[in-house]
């Protein structure tokens, strides 16, 4: 598991920190394969309220990186357990796809690929953002990660001392390449408390 992928399809869902996402895709390109993006309607219009991207500019935007396949299309090739990548993140995560993964059930493209995902034996990684979290919300991503799937919740971090908005995303976006395997440097890493600045 501690190897690099060396393709990734990336989940996109209805959570607020679209903005995550886009700085993920942006990262990963040209690093590895990204095999397929999936957009969920809710994604949509969480970038059009958040980042005031409409849903064509946003498709237009994904299929820049990957293919492109929408929640329901269950032709995909990324709904078959023959043609998954080495590994998938869902980020942001919405508490729906937590939930339908959680429980094993396929009813979304996103829930069904993750799925084929964890039965492979390969990396899986859910970036939720959501607060607070109730017992519901906690037991699924537990369920998640005792199914083998790595839990990275998009938090703030201060010890990157951030001077702005993008500073926080790339911290939330590296975190996720890290868990991916795929390490590259778009956050100021830990080195102790005696670092300068």
């Amino acid at each position: 598991m501690s190897c690099r992928p060396s393709s990734v399809s990336i989940a996109v869902t209805g959570s607020s920190g679209i903005r995550v996402a886009l700085r993920l895709l942006e990262a990963l390109k040209g690093e590895v394969e990204i095999k397929g993006i999936i957009l969920t309607r809710g994604a949509e219009e969480v970038a059009r309220y958040e980042e005031g991207i409409e849903p064509e500019d946003l498709r237009r935007l994904l299929r820049s990186y990957a293919p492109l396949y929408m929640e329901n299309d269950m032709s995909s090739p990324l709904a078959s357990s023959s043609n998954q990548p080495d590994a998938m993140a869902i980020v942001p995560a919405s508490m729906k796809t937590v939930g339908l993964i959680a429980r094993g059930i396929p009813s979304s493209l996103p829930a069904r690929a993750a799925l084929a995902v964890l039965r492979l034996g390969r990396r899986l990684v859910v970036a939720p953002r959501e607060t607070p979290l109730g017992v519901v919300e906690l037991e699924n991503m537990l369920a998640i990660a005792r199914m083998g799937g790595i839990v990275v919740p998009l938090t703030l971090s201060f010890y990157i001392k951030p001077s702005s908005v993008e500073d926080l995303v790339d911290f939330a976006a590296g975190k996720v390449l890290d868990a991916l395997g795929v390490k590259v440097d778009v956050y100021r890493r830990w080195r102790g408390p005696e670092e300068g600045d």
